[in-house]
């Protein structure tokens, strides 16, 4: 008899163990979830960072620019094609941290 209850109480225990144990996949499933959440909060955020800092960049260049032309007009020229030069350095910058913006959001789990 006493092994009897032995047994009841040994499959009892491991019973109720195997509970928590089992309860696993949809706390995963709910990680999973929040980080995707994350992931895409992170990826919405710095694009819109990104464009904001970019335009900032474009008007400082732009204003500067105009405003050297108007003090001196012969230097004209050469103001606008270091304008050109670096506004094409701004743009390579904001595509390539778009681009690292567009690969957090591949990161993205598959949604069932």
């Amino acid at each position: 008899m006493k092994i009897v209850k032995t047994a009841i109480l040994a499959v009892a225990f491991v019973a109720l163990m195997a509970a928590p144990a089992m309860a696993q996949t949809p706390n995963a499933q709910i990680e999973a979830a929040r980080k995707a959440d994350l992931i895409g909060l992170g990826a919405g955020l710095g694009t819109g960072l990104v464009i904001i800092g970019a335009a900032m960049g474009f008007g400082k260049i732009g204003a500067a620019a105009l405003e050297g032309m108007a003090r001196q007009p012969e230097t004209a020229g050469r103001v606008q094609t270091a304008m050109i030069i670096i506004g094409a350095l701004l743009e390579g910058a904001t595509f390539f941290a778009l681009l690292v913006c567009m690969q957090l959001l591949g990161k993205l789990p598959a949604q069932q």
